[in-house]
């Protein structure tokens, strides 16, 4: 059993959700990313109020840790954090794309093993967050900064079928045409979160608060070809 209450303000959209055994029982949602800081608290409130529960009652917190806005990793980490610390409740991260990719492979769900899920979170100019996951949601390609060109991924797309999505797809989308890209419009599910964050309260996989931080993956090292 566990009751998880799980904090996303890394993207455009932020989201906040009680769940139990990985199921949504109540979720708040902002679209305006600039009033992220100001609805969290709010909502964790208004959650409070229409579901019943007390915060005494979680099990864990748990918080999309990054990649994402800064300002936004830094609004969900130390909220997620100080209800920790007060409450005496362990703490849950979990990566961005990691959820992004598993909201994908739940909307969009490939037959063909060899397909491939590729999220990215926009940065500037041509650079963007991204990973690539297969539908087990593996680890095809680690976490870490692009700068796009029109070569990019060429041996993933050689060899795989990939579903790009999110913010930094729009600019990759603009540059790419080979035939075994595609592209979908994808957003964070809160019940993505939710699956994923039980199955880390499952297997006791909690973040020390005080090595606790955002993971904003900032230094562009390399152009991944």
């Amino acid at each position: 059993m566990s009751l998880i209450l799980n904090i996303d303000t890394a993207t455009e959209k932020a989201h906040v959700s009680f769940a139990k055994d990985g199921l949504v029982i109540h979720s708040l949602s902002n679209e305006s990313q600039k009033e992220h800081a100001s609805f969290l608290q709010a909502a964790i409130r208004e959650l409070i109020k229409i579901s019943g529960t007390r915060l005494a009652d979680l099990d864990a917190v748990a918080v999309t840790s990054g990649p994402g806005s800064y300002t936004g990793l830094r609004v969900g980490m130390s909220s997620a954090k100080g209800l920790c610390y007060a409450l005496k409740k362990p703490l849950i991260t979990i990566g961005t794309l990691e959820v992004l990719a598993n909201s994908a492979i739940e909307l969009f769900p490939f037959e063909n093993d060899r397909a491939l899920y590729c999220p990215m979170i926009d940065a500037r100019r041509m650079e963007i967050f991204t990973a690539i996951y297969n539908r087990n949601l593996e680890i095809f390609m680690k976490a870490g900064p692009v700068i796009l060109d029109e070569f990019s991924f060429k041996q993933a797309l050689s060899e795989n079928k990939i579903l790009f999505f999110g913010s930094g797809s729009v600019k990759w989308r603009s540059i790419c045409r080979h035939e075994n890209a595609c592209f979908k419009n994808v957003s964070i599910l809160p019940q993505s979160i939710s699956k994923l964050t039980n199955a880390l309260y499952l297997n006791n996989h909690f973040t020390e608060l005080s090595y606790s931080e955002p993971l904003y993956l900032k230094e562009f090292q390399t152009v991944v070809g």
